[in-house]
């Protein structure tokens, strides 16, 4: 019989590793979902993206971060050091249990677009007919910046700290408290948005002409 004064309990050792080992499917799981609900969201969304042009793009995602930094005062306190702001103005999500969220967008950099990029998550849970919203990241060094640039492109939440600005945070959070490399703003016509997410959205570089 194993004493527990003289060994350590080995429940007690087995939970961290199966915790490991449920977070670790669950990944997989939720990949392997979004591999398969991808390319059917994309599938119906792409051709209504597919005629949005570079000039488009740029003028919409120049819009959309003005109209953020003027109503809210985190964002435009970020803008001012951030290296660059990644600016998706429209991004559609729909589905029925399991949906797909797609949208395009520019990263401006001195105020004008350096590149053109789209976002692409799955989602899951209860959901009926499509919702669209915007969302900007402030990338705020270089070394978050990079992370654009990876061969099969960036996944929001692998790598780089990201943290998602909600209106409490926006509204306490001063430039001497934002350490972080990418700060996210979810946001609608009538201004920020509560209850949605970009985690694990797949951010790929595009051409558009």
């Amino acid at each position: 019989m194993i004493h527990n004064g003289f060994y350590p309990n080995l429940r007690q050792l087995a939970n961290p590793t199966m915790q490991m080992l449920h977070s670790s499917r669950q990944t997989i799981a939720r990949r392997s979902v979004l591999a398969l609900a991808l390319p059917i969201f994309a599938a119906a969304t792409l051709p209504v993206f597919a005629a949005t042009s570079a000039a488009e793009l740029s003028a919409d995602a120049q819009t959309a971060l003005q109209r953020l930094v003027s109503k809210v005062p985190a964002a435009k306190a970020l803008a001012k050091d951030a290296k660059a702001v990644l600016v998706f103005p429209k991004v559609t999500k729909a589905g029925l249990g399991i949906g797909g969220q797609y949208g395009e967008g520019a990263l401006l950099r001195g105020g004008k677009a350096v590149g053109y990029y789209n976002t692409a998550g799955a989602s899951f849970g209860l959901q009926a007919g499509a919702q669209t919203f915007g969302y900007a990241m402030f990338f705020m060094n270089d070394n978050a910046l990079a992370q654009l640039g990876k061969n099969g492109g960036f996944e929001v939440g692998v790598g780089p700290s990201v943290v998602l600005m909600d209106e409490g945070m926006a509204k306490s959070t001063t430039t001497t408290t934002m350490k972080d490399d990418i700060y996210a703003f979810i946001f609608g016509q009538s201004g920020l948005m509560a209850g949605l997410g970009v985690q694990g959205n797949k951010i790929t570089k595009i051409d558009p002409k």
